[in-house]
C-alpha cells in the first residue's frame, strides 16, 4: 500500500515538473551591457521599461513574458533587461551617469527617459542592436502573438530590408 502511494506521488509530480516552463532570464542593464561587451557573438538587447504601480506592465509580465514560446524566443535572441523607470540607483553608461529625477509625486530615471525618447508611458519595450544602439521603442501592452511578430521583426533583422508597414501587412 505505501509503495503504491509513493508511485502515485511520483506519477503526479512528473507532469507538474514537465509543465513548469523556464521563464525569461532577466538581467540588469549593467549585466546586459557587460555581456554584450564580452560575448564573441553578442545578441541584441531588449529592455522592458516598467513601474511597480503599472497594472498593464504586470499583465504583460504574466501573459506575454510568461508565455513559453515568447520566453524561449526572447532568451535565445536577446539580452533581456528589466528597467524600473523610477529606480533610484544611478546607472553609468558610455561615460555618462543617468540618475533618478524627482518630479511630481514619483519622478523618473534619466536612462528610462532616454530609452523612451521622453515619452514616459508604461509598459514600453525597447529594442537595441548588438552595439547597444536604438532600434525602436514600442509602447503599450502587447499580447503574445503580436509581441512575437514585433520581436521577430527586430530579432531576425527583417527591419533592415522591410518596413514595419510592409512586414505587418499595414501597407496601403
Amino acid at each position: 500500500m505505501i509503495r503504491n502511494i509513493y508511485i502515485l506521488i511520483l506519477l503526479l509530480a512528473l507532469p507538474l515538473g514537465g509543465l513548469h516552463a523556464q521563464g525569461i532570464q532577466w538581467m540588469t542593464w549593467e549585466e546586459a551591457v557587460q555581456k554584450a561587451g564580452t560575448d564573441a557573438q553578442p545578441k541584441k538587447m531588449f529592455i522592458d521599461v516598467y513601474t511597480d504601480w503599472c497594472g498593464w506592465c504586470k499583465k504583460m509580465d504574466r501573459d506575454t513574458f510568461g508565455n513559453p514560446e515568447v520566453a524561449a524566443y526572447m532568451d535565445e535572441n536577446f539580452y533581456m533587461v528589466k528597467l524600473d523607470a523610477e529606480q533610484k540607483e544611478p546607472i553609468e553608461f558610455r561615460g555618462k551617469t543617468f540618475n533618478f529625477v524627482a518630479s511630481g509625486r514619483r519622478g523618473y530615471h534619466e536612462l528610462a527617459a532616454a530609452l523612451l525618447q521622453g515619452r514616459m508611458s508604461y509598459p514600453t519595450v525597447v529594442f537595441l542592436d548588438e552595439e547597444i544602439k536604438m532600434l525602436s521603442p514600442v509602447p503599450g501592452y502587447q499580447k503574445p502573438d503580436a509581441f512575437l511578430k514585433i520581436a521577430r521583426y527586430f530579432g531576425e533583422n527583417i527591419y533592415r530590408d522591410t518596413s514595419w508597414e510592409a512586414y505587418s501587412g499595414q501597407s496601403r
